[in-house]
């Protein structure tokens, strides 16, 4: 009787990633997975991400291991791939990435995390990214010196998280909300610089029913220097303004709810900003506790053992795949 055929691993890239996708540092994760594939003789493919495949769904087995660039399908053999808001870290997760990934519905403890390997951390990714001025996407290396001390920095999202169903209030009105509720704090708006044109219309319709805000378009970490809080729907600069020290304000739904205040509707903002502002937030824990537990770190040691549980997770264990 003929031995079953080893089970490949297929990465679903988006179309427009399928060539040349090894030079591409902000697809180093797939890249890594490459390398483990490559060292112990495991075959492996890289195809088109399949039609609906980001949306909701279940996948029916097939016998092979399937890693889904910002998947949302759940079943046997089939993985979910999507960076974790700084750069290095990624969601493999067998439910969805981001605010549909397992991490929803985890529960932060403080007391639980050890400080000392929480604030070495802490430092670490605070020389990475804040001391660095360094963000997923280009950062203008020119400094801003203008800006105003204990601001309300709102950062826009564009349509993603609202066709991923995870805010109902429109970009307009969070700006509304928090120029409403800003406590005579100024309010400072970024937009989203992968979606100009979305968010442009969005600040257009708040300055025309009276929102009073500043627009700024400089590099990233010169804004949460500054500011007293940020505020989006779930946005990467919530968890960068932490190695800030500055709280977030969520409107959507997110995968690290626990380390946020969230305002569900523009009328909570006010109380929002009182709660964000007045609580003792132990960013080094929190920071530590996402994403040593929620996220695989590409450049870690530990990144080829973290990629075989998560393969585990969903039936395929290394004696499964021919190890």
């Amino acid at each position: 009787m003929p031995l079953p055929l080893r089970p490949e691993i297929l990465l679903h890239l988006n179309l427009t990633d399928t060539a040349g996708w090894r030079r591409q540092e902000r697809l180093s994760f797939f890249t890594r997975v490459a390398e483990v594939c490559e060292s112990h003789s495991l075959p492996f493919r890289v195809l088109p991400r399949l039609e609906g495949s980001t949306q909701r769904g279940l996948a029916v087995p097939d016998g092979n291991l399937h890693i889904v660039q910002d998947g949302q399908l759940e079943g046997e053999g089939w993985l979910n791939a999507a960076l974790a808001y700084l750069l290095g870290y990624w969601h493999l997760d067998p439910y969805g990435v981001l605010a549909d990934s397992a991490a929803r519905t985890a529960r932060f403890t403080a007391s639980e995390v050890h400080w000392q390997p929480a604030q070495e951390f802490f430092q670490t990714l605070r020389q990475r990214f804040a001391n660095a001025r360094v963000s997923r996407y280009h950062q203008q290396q020119a400094r801003t010196h203008d800006l105003p001390q204990g601001s309300v920095a709102v950062f826009l999202q564009g349509r993603a998280p609202y066709k991923a169903g995870h805010c109902d209030v429109p970009m307009h009105q969070i700006i509304l909300a928090a120029c409403q509720g800003a406590q005579g704090r100024t309010v400072v708006v970024k937009p989203h610089p992968l979606a100009i044109k979305d968010c442009a219309f969005a600040i257009a319709r708040a300055a025309d029913e009276g929102a009073a805000f500043q627009l700024f378009d400089g590099n990233i970490h010169d804004l949460l220097a500054t500011c007293a809080v940020t505020v989006s729907v779930n946005s990467a600069a919530a968890m960068e303004g932490f190695l800030h020290r500055k709280p977030a304000i969520l409107f959507g739904r997110s995968d690290f709810a626990d380390l946020v205040t969230r305002a569900q509707h523009p009328q909570d903002f006010a109380a929002a900003l009182e709660t964000a502002l007045g609580t003792q937030w132990p960013y080094a824990r929190m920071l530590y506790w996402y994403f040593t537990r929620h996220t695989l770190q590409v450049a870690s040691p530990s990144f080829e053992d973290s990629l075989f549980t998560a393969f585990a997770r969903v039936g395929y264990s290394r004696q499964r795949l021919g190890l």
